[in-house]
């Protein structure tokens, strides 16, 4: 179909829609593959080295891999902001549900206090302690900690924001998202604040490289944001083209 129209360029797309809507669904998977990319190939946190090891260990771990790290943290602080652009999305979908709009201010909120400890801090740790790998051990250790346990164990920030992404579809009568998408966010919260019990187990399921605390954390988060991506395109495409720009 033609993209010209009286006023210019049509916002709708093939699929239905609005097409600025549409840039940021396919930007959302885009941004999370190279976000993966970097966490579990580059910077090696995910899956996260081990947390019973010696300071000699940790040291060698950022002699070893102080490059990678250097790389893939300092073009995560570059794409960072990307990740308020994903959460944005998700807000804008979440206006358009019956209930108030303080839901989606809320999941932003919520979403940007846990980006500080989940993401920020590991970045300025690793790339402290791969700055200076040959300073004293003792240092480097602290730094391999407090990154780590900041990046796998605060994740129960974040779980104010699912909780109102939960509630906000559940009480949704415009069914912007599938109720039962309400349920698997409530096991995001619930696995993520079984993942703060690694500051206090530095080995075993409840560690911060546990089959607990962090394995079945990655298998729901996994699940939830398929769904999330699926979801998004769905809403993208059922949203009518002359639906009036939200406040």
């Amino acid at each position: 179909m033609s993209v010209l129209a009286p006023g210019g360029i049509s916002p709708t797309t093939a699929d239905g829609g609005k097409r600025d809507v549409w840039w940021m669904t396919w930007f959302f998977p885009v941004w999370y593959s190279v976000f993966g990319v970097i966490i579990c190939v580059l910077t090696r946190v995910t899956p996260p080295p081990r947390p019973d090891v010696t300071a000699t260990d940790k040291v060698a771990f950022f002699t070893q891999h102080h490059l990678t790290i250097q790389i893939g943290f300092t073009v995560l602080l570059v794409l960072l902001g990307g990740a308020a652009m994903t959460n944005g999305l998700v807000a804008y979908q979440m206006k358009r549900m019956s209930v108030g709009s303080v839901f989606a201010y809320g999941y932003i909120g919520g979403m940007s206090v846990g980006a500080l400890p989940g993401f920020l801090l590991v970045t300025v740790c690793f790339l402290t302690a791969a700055f200076r790998p040959d300073r004293d051990p003792a240092l480097i250790s602290l730094l391999y900690d407090v990154g780590m346990l900041s990046y796998n164990g605060s994740l129960g920030c974040f779980s104010a924001a699912y909780l109102v992404l939960a509630i906000a579809i559940l009480y949704d009568r415009n069914e912007i998202f599938p109720k039962w998408f309400a349920y698997v966010s409530i096991w995001q919260i619930i696995t993520e604040v079984i993942a703060t019990q690694m500051f206090v187990f530095p080995s075993g399921p409840f560690a911060w490289n546990g089959s607990i605390a962090f394995w079945w954390a990655v298998v729901v988060f996994s699940i939830w944001l398929v769904a999330l991506i699926i979801l998004l395109r769905n809403a993208a495409a059922r949203e009518p083209a002359d639906e009036p720009a939200l406040d």
